[in-house]
């Protein structure tokens, strides 16, 4: 499974971004997934995960009610709606798949990483 996220920029606090994340070699629609970002000098951390349908979603605290995670499971997509973003938002954002139903935090969990896009918002 080859993952390919896109749609960062530069965006002025409270703005919004799309985040997409395009999956190839194989389908994904059994797969949970999720989001992650990394800020400089800062640890890879969770920010939302989708169950393999679609019907569960998980936030982290920082994000919950501004993100929305979503998948179109027959583009083999998945998206991040990014809203009133902060500049304390700004880190490359990484997709993840996770070969299980449900989805989580735990970055261990996942077994398929893309190579991220910079999300960078000014204040």
């Amino acid at each position: 499974v080859q993952l390919q996220a896109s749609g960062g920029g530069l965006v002025q606090a409270g703005g919004s971004l799309r985040l997409s994340c395009a999956a190839s070699g194989r389908s994904v629609s059994s797969y949970a997934m999720g989001w992650f970002r990394q800020a400089p000098g800062k640890e890879r951390e969770f920010v939302a995960a989708i169950s393999w349908i679609g019907s569960t979603t998980y936030y982290a605290d920082s994000v919950k009610g501004r993100f929305t995670i979503s998948r179109d499971r027959a583009k083999n997509t998945v998206y991040l709606q990014l809203n009133s973003l902060k500049p304390e938002d700004t880190a490359v954002y990484y997709c993840a798949a996770y070969r299980g139903t449900s989805g989580g935090a735990d970055s261990s969990w996942y077994d398929y990483w893309g190579q991220g896009t910079q999300v960078t918002v000014s204040s």
